[in-house]
């Protein structure tokens, strides 16, 4: 399509449409697009927190609730064992990633849903979405984190070497938060009905993770196959890493859930990539 001639030294240009050519630059476009990022997940950020009389202490509220109920039944009624490990210690440390996860898959999935004017009406790579409510949940996640620092000095836990490892747990945790985001977030697009199986999964996934327990407590012959959920790598390696390895870690529930959550993080992107061209019709 050639533009009609102007007057003065304007100079003349040709704008040519290509059909396919936004998916063979899509990355180039994501990051085009990366102040849409930052401004969708500030956006959400301020609108979680808004006419809130506590605010950001919601986000510390809720998973300190969460430990005294956990410690009232399971540590001090049940006396589930904690490792040598304070029990309240013993909790947050997998509390924190759990959190982060259960919050981040509930949001991602109702993202593209919850934008839908936004995904309807204008081009950008849709993937933008679901990853700022990600984001968004990590912010809350690094605020629960600095009462996690309080609740070690609390009890006289001190940090060790193992401490270290923690940017690679949490980059874990990102990754597998990330990856069933876009599962979720996809899938919500055509069958709606995920926006009420989510939050069944959220809960029932929280009592079948080791966030009240030890994972040691599950017989070596079905550690593998317990392995399938692979939350339990992760909870299992907050508390190796935030614990000072005084906590017991399974290599192999490891490895596996290593494997798995780039599984779910490569398909992921795979699948949200060939559906996203039909979200604008559908949602």
């Amino acid at each position: 399509m050639t533009a009609p001639p102007v007057s003065g030294d304007a100079p003349k240009f040709d704008l040519v449409i290509v059909a396919g050519r936004a998916a063979r630059q899509y990355w180039r476009d994501l990051w085009r697009h990366r102040e849409l990022l930052y401004f969708l997940t500030w956006r959400d950020v301020l609108v979680r927190y808004k006419q809130t009389v506590l605010g950001v202490a919601w986000a510390v509220i809720r998973p300190l609730v969460t430990i005294v109920i956990f410690t009232i039944i399971f540590g001090n009624i049940a006396h589930l064992p904690s490792e040598g490990v304070p029990y309240p210690v013993f909790v947050f440390a997998a509390m924190l990633p759990w959190q982060f996860l259960a919050a981040a898959l509930s949001e991602a999935s109702n993202s593209l849903t919850g934008n839908a004017n936004l995904v309807s009406k204008v081009y950008f790579p849709r993937l933008i979405v679901p990853t700022s409510s990600v984001i968004v949940c990590f912010v809350d996640f690094l605020i629960t984190a600095a009462l996690l620092v309080v609740v070690l000095a609390w009890y006289g836990v001190a940090p060790t070497w193992h401490l270290l490892w923690l940017p690679l747990v949490v980059l874990h945790t990102v990754a597998a938060a990330l990856g069933g985001g876009l599962w979720l977030a996809a899938l919500n697009v055509n069958f709606r009905d995920f926006r009420y199986l989510v939050p069944f999964l959220v809960q029932i996934g929280m009592y079948v993770s080791p966030v009240g327990f030890s994972s040691t407590v599950v017989p070596d012959q079905w550690r593998m196959l317990y392995a399938l959920n692979p939350v339990v790598g992760i909870v299992d390696s907050f508390r190796w890493a935030i614990c000072g390895g005084v906590t017991q870690l399974h290599t192999p529930s490891l490895v596996f859930s290593w494997l798995l959550t780039l599984v779910l993080l490569t398909s992921g992107i795979w699948f949200f990539r060939r559906t996203e061209r039909t979200f604008a019709d559908t949602i």
